[in-house]
């Protein structure tokens, strides 16, 4: 099933290029499987995962709706970019990861044909790829129960995020790809709680990600002014 319009053709394309990377944790998407612990951990913490309805919206390749399932919940994977999910299907059969299915549909379709299912939606690092982030946050919330956790990750728009996620990351560091993040889709925290407040989702953690370029490694921190977590909780 295919979108119904909030997606940049672009987007999709850049990441399908990639997608026989997903699972090389040397290649392009290394960040995403350093921190991955982090907000795995994070997430489990707060909400304890096992035997929980989760759907993950954007999924790509399956690094993190993999992980959860290894927690012990039963994952949905949703994503439009149909080489990153055959990817991920490949990696939960030779894997063996129980609990983990994928499917190629858009987070506003698949709100519209499974409202108020899952007990915890994450969309990490995905706001900032689509034209419309507040329509994906409408659909988190519609996809979560009354009570049930939905959590966002995704970078600042600010001087240092510019900084630091885009000409640190992609130009001098070459963490990412180049051209990975557009400055002007990148989204400032009093945005994404705006959006998360408009259709009831309260806002009740905040957490940074910090890089040590140094010993090479990532961290949770209380500074949000590059990347960010967000925990937010669907009113009963």
């Amino acid at each position: 099933m295919k979108a119904t319009g909030n997606v940049d053709p672009a987007e999709l394309a850049k990441f399908s290029q990639l997608a026989h990377r997903w699972w090389d944790q040397e290649g392009e998407f290394r960040p995403l499987h350093q921190i991955n612990p982090l907000r795995l951990e994070w997430i489990n913490e707060l909400v304890p995962l096992k035997d929980l309805q989760v759907v993950d919206i954007g999924c790509g390749g399956g690094i993190l709706a993999d992980a959860m399932a290894r927690k012990g919940a039963h994952v949905l994977g949703a994503d439009l970019a149909s080489r990153s999910l055959r990817v991920a299907q490949l990696h939960a059969l030779e894997a063996q990861t129980p609990r983990v299915q994928y499917r190629e549909i858009g987070a506003e379709d698949l709100a519209a044909e499974m409202p108020g299912q899952f007990d915890v939606v994450t969309c990490m690092e995905m706001l900032e790829h689509v034209p419309d982030p507040a329509s994906v946050v409408r659909a988190c919330a519609a996809l979560v129960k009354p009570g049930g956790w939905v959590f966002f990750s995704t970078i600042n728009r600010s001087p240092k995020s510019f900084l630091y996620a885009i000409v640190g990351a992609e130009y001098v560091l070459n963490l990412l790809p180049r051209g990975t993040h557009a400055y002007k889709k990148l989204i400032r925290p009093a945005e994404l709680a705006g959006f998360a407040r408009d259709c009831d989702l309260s806002l009740l953690h905040t957490r940074g990600m910090g890089y040590n370029p140094f010993n090479r490694r990532y961290a949770l921190t209380g500074d949000t002014s590059v990347n960010y977590l967000f925990a937010t909780q669907k009113g009963l």
